[in-house]
């Protein structure tokens, strides 16, 4: 997220780093927010619940989903120079998350049957909702389902694609599953990673066979983009798992380690220090005009450089500034929870 978040190469930026929007295809950029999801997901089977009631557990998870929404509102309201109150990434994150935490209360079998019904939900309201003057099935940027709520019903209260939180429910739960599996104590580890391979796989190909009725779209969050993204994180979380726990070669992957301990103090507070001190600090020009901390720190490597490998260089620097802020907290001990 923070590279995609702060990449600065202009016209030379990979379309890997883009979002493939209404293309039908699924960039690297597109990854990043539902693997996040999904880690939510498996995260949820190590939280602890020892000595919580059900109310306990209830309070417990509406308190986080709460402060996951604040700060998003927080992140947006900062942008927008003014209180906003809307859906945003950390927000979605906070609707889904509280959606699929309550539901780890029932059996998996249940929780996988519950995602796959959600996921048939948001297909079946995409593929054949009718759009008052239109048919069913119309899906085009500016003309389908979605976009029709939001304008009639939704923007005017900030929940604008409040329709995302039946996919990322599903996400969320299919990682759920996935923390059942890592967290069982009978199982090898071996096989552990045999089964997650073999699960993403199948969620990746069935994904793909679903996009030939109904295209990826990371902005509505169709399932076919939510399987495909689900089944590649999945055979990614497995490779990592494979190399860390049961090869035990924990310290190539120590510079994750640094960035997920933090991981909301590695999200919010860079969005945070750009957009209120590298973009409102800075020198005042003769000419009137700021000239900012960040034109300062972006200039310093475009000017003798260029855009291109300029750009490269400055957002490379600003990852290895954070990641050295987010080490200085792992060696004191400093981790931010929600």
């Amino acid at each position: 997220m923070l590279m995609v978040n702060n990449k600065a190469l202009g016209p030379w930026t990979p379309a890997q780093l883009m979002h493939g929007g209404w293309s039908g295809r699924v960039h690297f950029a597109d990854y990043v927010y539902p693997w996040f999801l999904l880690i939510v997901g498996v995260a949820i089977p190590f939280s602890s619940r020892a000595g919580l009631s059900r109310w306990g557990y209830f309070a417990k998870v509406l308190k986080r989903a709460v402060i996951l929404v604040l700060l998003g509102c927080l992140i947006n309201s900062s942008y927008a120079r003014r209180p906003l109150f809307d859906l945003g990434v950390l927000q979605l994150i906070g609707f889904a998350y509280f959606g699929g935490a309550l539901l780890y209360a029932i059996p998996i079998r249940w929780r996988l049957g519950v995602a796959a019904g959600l996921l048939g939900a948001h297909w079946a309201l995409l593929r054949f909702a009718p759009i008052p003057g239109f048919p069913g099935g119309l899906f085009t940027e500016d003309r389908n389902v979605v976009v029709y709520l939001n304008q009639m019903y939704l923007e005017r209260y900030g929940l604008e694609n409040l329709p995302a939180a039946l996919p990322t429910i599903a996400l969320v739960l299919i990682g759920t599953g996935i923390g059942d599996l890592l967290r069982t104590e009978s199982i090898a580890g071996r096989a552990k990673v045999r089964t997650i391979l073999i699960c993403g796989a199948a969620m990746a190909l069935t994904g793909w066979l679903w996009s030939l009725d109904l295209p990826f779209n990371k902005p509505l969050w169709t399932p076919p983009y939510i399987l495909v993204t689900a089944g590649w994180g999945a055979m990614v979380l497995a490779a990592l798992y494979h190399t860390t726990d049961v090869r035990g070669r924990r310290t190539l992957v120590f510079p994750l380690v640094v960035l997920g301990t933090n991981a909301i103090v590695a999200f919010v507070l860079p969005i945070l220090v750009n957009v209120h001190i590298l973009s409102e600090w800075g020198w005042t020009l003769s000419t009137g005009k700021l000239f900012s901390l960040g034109d300062a720190w972006f200039g310093l490597f475009t000017r003798p450089l260029g855009l291109g490998f300029g750009g490269l260089l400055y957002t490379l620097s600003y990852l290895l500034v954070w990641w050295l802020v987010l080490y200085w907290m792992y060696r004191k001990s400093v981790f931010i929870k929600v």
